[in-house]
This record gives C-alpha cells, sequence and structure tokens, in this order.
C-alpha cells in the first residue's frame, strides 16, 4: 500500500470514530463541488477544528464537533451554567436555524458574542485564527461557498 492509501485508511478509521466526514488525504480532488479539497483549505479545516476545540472553548456549549448532545466533560457547575443559557447555543451544524448568513456577521458575533449568551468578550482571535474557524465551520454546515462575506 502507498502513503497515500495508509493516510486515506487512517482518516476512514478516524472519521468513523469521531463521527464525522474529513477530506480526503489524496492528492485527487473529491469533486468540483467541495472547496475542501482546494489546496490549503483542509489546513484551515483542521486548524478551524482546533481553536473550536482547544483556545476558542467553543465546544463547551456547541458540543464537540458542534454536535449539541455531545458536550465535553466539564465541572458541574460550568455545565449547569450553560444548560441555563437563554438562548440556548445554536445548533452550528444546522443552517437552516443559523441567522447570521455571512462571515463578517459570523466573525462580529464570535468576537463580540451575542447578548444574553455565554460567549465572552475576553477571548481574542487573530485574523488567521478566524478564517480557519470559518473554514471550519462552513465545512460542519456543508457550506458549498465557504468564504462569502
Amino acid at each position: 500500500m502507498t502513503k497515500i492509501s495508509y493516510l486515506n485508511v487512517f482518516g476512514i478509521l478516524l472519521t468513523a470514530w469521531l463521527g464525522m466526514s474529513l477530506p480526503p488525504l489524496s492528492d485527487r480532488p473529491a469533486s468540483a463541488e467541495s472547496s475542501v479539497s482546494q489546496p490549503g483549505v483542509k489546513r484551515s479545516v483542521e486548524r478551524g477544528r482546533d481553536i473550536f476545540h482547544g483556545n476558542g472553548g467553543c465546544s463547551y456549549c456547541h458540543g464537540m464537533d458542534a454536535y449539541l448532545d455531545r458536550l465535553p466533560h466539564m465541572k458541574e457547575d460550568i455545565a449547569a451554567r450553560i444548560a441555563r443559557l437563554n438562548p440556548p447555543p445554536t445548533d452550528l451544524r444546522d443552517a437552516g436555524v443559523l441567522r447570521l448568513k455571512t462571515n463578517k456577521e459570523r466573525a462580529r458575533a464570535i468576537r463580540e458574542g451575542h447578548p444574553s449568551t455565554g460567549r465572552s468578550r475576553e477571548f481574542t482571535m487573530n485574523d488567521r485564527d478566524m478564517a480557519d474557524i470559518l473554514f471550519y465551520l462552513a465545512f460542519i454546515r456543508k457550506d458549498p461557498n465557504p468564504e462569502k462575506d
């Protein structure tokens, strides 16, 4: 088996274990519609996912890989505060329920937070990190035009 084949097998096993689909790891584009197959975009999606689960802290409210029912392990008092949020955290995977329609609107909400939600204004993100998390969010909601502003 070639190195690419081993990576594809590993990718399939990893995505099955995570319960999500990731872009293919081969040199060939998956489809013309998939912006994730473009060079550099895969790294942006992966970096965005790392931010979502890491310093961004997004997964505490929006769930692991944005599945609302898959919250990470956290202290009981934090989980209780998140459960009382009104409005509750948005399902980032369902494009139909999302009010923000452009990356400009999404970036502002990520940077400034929403009134009456748990989004902290204290967290800051540089432009590269913001672009990467926006690519990740577009990927999980299967947006065919991830760079629209």
